[in-house]
């Protein structure tokens, strides 16, 4: 290993270590920044580039050299981001007096826009489930809402605990992708279900050795990933809803009913805990599609 490659390498490890200590980002994150840095490791290396050398060109062409292989534009996107948090922390620790991927230009993509239910639909779903059927019913009822409500991941939902929820002021304290915490209000409907459920249907599922989290299995265990899929599949199936339906599809049409309703993008991005307020525009351009299609069917010129 050169010179050069062998000091791109020393970094390469000191930013991981980064990551880890001080971002506390998940191991598959690092693995897969890693890969992106090795790749580029061995892109400089061929080049006979070091990262002292590094700028806007070098970027782009290993860029090029990434699409000239066939890579998909989303996954360069992915390495895009990879690279630009690497060169943020080399200027931040001055091992690099600046960061040449400020003017790195993401590349353009078809954007894959999630799936969402409209308004009447979700209200359909949650209000099919008997409340009154305790603990089950009363259970699944104030899962879903609660998963509407606050566009909660399932990880984060089946994680959450009872010192998590502040029923007095009505929000619930989630721990999301990193570790980080947010703070996201509860719905008055969610609310009502959630405070029935822990009233009346958690302490019948309550057993020894039973954990604090808030949603459990009839043993009294929190519920898996898999089971909140099955639960939201069996109950979208008895409310008569024919389209594949899964709960991340709840987090979609929670952003994209408050954007609907005049939300502002930022307050979106807090409470769905983006990071990048890019991920968070997605929504923006599932709100023109549908404006352009109410357009197109209204507009004498549409």
């Amino acid at each position: 290993m050169t010179g050069k490659a062998a000091s791109m390498q020393t970094h390469l490890e000191c930013f991981i270590r980064f990551l880890a200590a001080e971002k506390g980002l998940s191991t598959a994150y690092q693995l897969s920044v890693r890969q992106t840095l090795e790749a580029f490791a061995r892109f400089l290396e061929m080049d006979n580039t070091g990262l002292a050398q590094t700028g806007i060109d070098t970027l782009s062409a290993f860029l090029r050299h990434l699409q000239d292989r066939g890579m998909a534009r989303s996954s360069m996107r992915v390495e895009m981001v990879h690279l630009r948090i690497f060169f943020r922390w080399l200027a931040g620790t001055g091992i690099l007096e600046k960061d040449p991927s400020v003017f790195l230009e993401m590349p353009r993509q078809g954007l894959s826009l999630p799936h969402v239910l409209d308004q009447k639909t979700v209200s359909n779903l949650l209000e099919s489930i008997d409340i009154q059927d305790i603990p089950l019913g009363c259970r699944d009822r104030a899962l879903l809402e609660m998963i509407y409500a606050c566009g909660m991941r399932v990880s984060e939902i089946i994680n959450c605990k009872l010192e998590s929820f502040d029923k007095d002021e009505a929000f619930v304290r989630v721990l999301g992708k990193g570790n980080k915490t947010r703070l996201v209000p509860v719905g008055r409907s969610a609310l009502d279900a959630l405070q029935m459920y822990l009233e009346k249907g958690r302490p019948k599922l309550v057993r020894t050795g039973t954990k604090s989290h808030i949603f459990l299995t009839v043993r009294g265990r929190p519920l898996t990933r898999e089971r909140v899929r099955q639960i939201l599949r069996e109950r979208a199936r008895a409310a008569g809803l024919e389209q594949h339906v899964f709960p991340h599809i709840l987090r979609h049409s929670f952003a994209t009913h408050l954007l609907e309703n005049g939300a502002d993008l930022r307050i979106i991005q807090e409470m769905l805990g983006h990071a990048d307020i890019s991920t968070t525009q997605i929504y923006t351009h599932l709100e023109q599609q549908r404006l352009n299609s109410i357009h197109h069917r209204f507009h004498p010129r549409g």
